[in-house]
């Protein structure tokens, strides 16, 4: 699925399902932050038993070189280094009875470790 970044032009940097929009929205509100403005920070790290693994951050606004869309009201940033490594990814939020929390299906994984918290590609 391609989103619309906020210059007008394509993008399939990373996908947002609708749950995980709104629960983001909900928790930036919370912090008081402009949703106009501000936005969720998708980004790799090193760490993690499989060598990188995700991080998520509520940044106020974008920086210089991120590929910024907006999905359900919501606004991503994501850097170009991690933009290699999760491009074309969804990031949904699923609420059980176990578990709650964000979650990211990168289809260009080649490894995971077995707690799912690192990859490789």
């Amino acid at each position: 699925m391609s989103t619309e970044s906020i210059d007008g032009t394509s993008s399939t940097a990373v996908e947002v399902t609708p749950a995980a929009a709104d629960k983001a929205l909900a928790l930036l509100e919370s912090e008081n932050m402009d949703t106009d403005v501000s936005g969720l920070r998708l980004f790799v790290q090193q760490g993690g038993c499989a060598g990188l693994s995700y991080g998520m951050r509520f940044d106020t606004e974008p920086e210089e070189n991120d590929t910024v869309t907006e999905h359900h009201g919501l606004r991503v940033f994501v850097d170009p280094a991690s933009l290699n490594y999760i491009g074309g990814s969804r990031l949904e939020y699923e609420d059980g009875l176990q578990a709650a929390g964000f979650t990211v299906e990168n289809p260009n994984i080649t490894a995971e470790c077995g707690c799912g918290e690192s990859f490789r590609t």
